[in-house]
């Protein structure tokens, strides 16, 4: 018996190739270009103008997961549940429309709505109720598959988040950090997923008279005092919190020409889908 299990293990059953599906790259893919590539998250205070913002962005369509787009003229679909996120989503793939631009607004409530999915579908009330973390993790893992595969349409995608100040501690004391309100983990599935962070904020401006005016801006660049990034390096530290100024500083740092719309300098502080009812 031990002999004949030796020459067994010894005489392994041969693998069977699997059918082949993938091929390697022929050529290198180059960076991205145009902004209909790009996947961004901007957040900022409500009423601040993040949704206007990206109203003016090529063709938007929004995905619509909380109130609050009454002021705007747009194309939008109502995300009531989790479901109606994947259903949309299944039309968007099929690529049978105008929309060059996908808008959540607000991913905090479709990360809400993935959670509450998946708690109905597992027939708990709390991802904690499962053992040993399952639950988290089922509800992270789909709502990294949804957003991964928006991501990879050939379409822009804007994800909307409001901010909130959170302790940060190191080993040499503790501060306060501005982050989006999205819970922790995912975060940080955001924070790994889009090309660029943009933070709304507002900017105190000293004129030569000494008088002080706000100004909404749009910060680009990590900071301790809040989260911020631009893995493309195109964009300038700071900018007006103006979609043609963002269009204007991608298409000067990309080689292209680009309307006559003033970019600030950096300062030292600075066809529809149908509608769910």
């Amino acid at each position: 018996m031990a002999a004949a299990m030796a020459v067994k293990a010894k005489n392994p059953a041969p693998v069977v190739p699997l059918e082949r599906t993938v091929t390697l790259p022929t050529a290198m893919t180059m960076p991205v270009e145009e902004l209909s590539g790009l996947t961004a998250l901007l957040y900022g205070p409500t009423k601040i103008g993040k949704s206007t913002w990206a109203s003016q962005s090529d063709n938007p369509l929004f995905l619509a997961t909380e109130p609050g787009l009454n002021h705007l003229k747009r194309f939008e679909v109502v995300i009531d549940s989790w479901q109606t996120l994947l259903e949309t989503c299944a039309l968007l793939v099929k690529g049978a429309h105008p929309y060059k631009t996908i808008v959540i607004d607000t991913i905090d409530n479709a990360y809400l709505m993935c959670r509450r999915h998946i708690c109905e579908k597992n027939n708990i009330t709390d991802p904690g109720d499962l053992e040993y973390g399952k639950g988290h993790s089922l509800v992270n893992g789909e709502f990294h598959r949804v957003l991964t595969r928006l991501a990879q349409l050939p379409y822009g995608l804007f994800l909307i988040s409001h901010s909130q100040e959170i302790e940060i501690k190191t080993r040499t004391g503790k501060f306060m950090k501005t982050v989006p309100t999205l819970p922790g983990k995912s975060r940080s599935i955001v924070l790994g997923l889009v090309d660029v962070v943009l933070y709304a904020d507002m900017e105190v401006v000293i004129d030569e008279n000494e008088n002080a005016t706000e100004r909404r801006v749009v910060r680009t660049k990590p900071s301790s005092a809040y989260e911020a990034g631009d893995r493309t390096g195109k964009l300038p530290p700071v900018l007006p919190l103006e979609y043609p100024a963002f269009t204007k500083a991608w298409s000067i740092a990309s080689g292209k020409s680009a309307p006559g719309v003033h970019v600030t300098t950096p300062t030292p502080e600075s066809a529809e889908l149908p509608r769910k009812e």
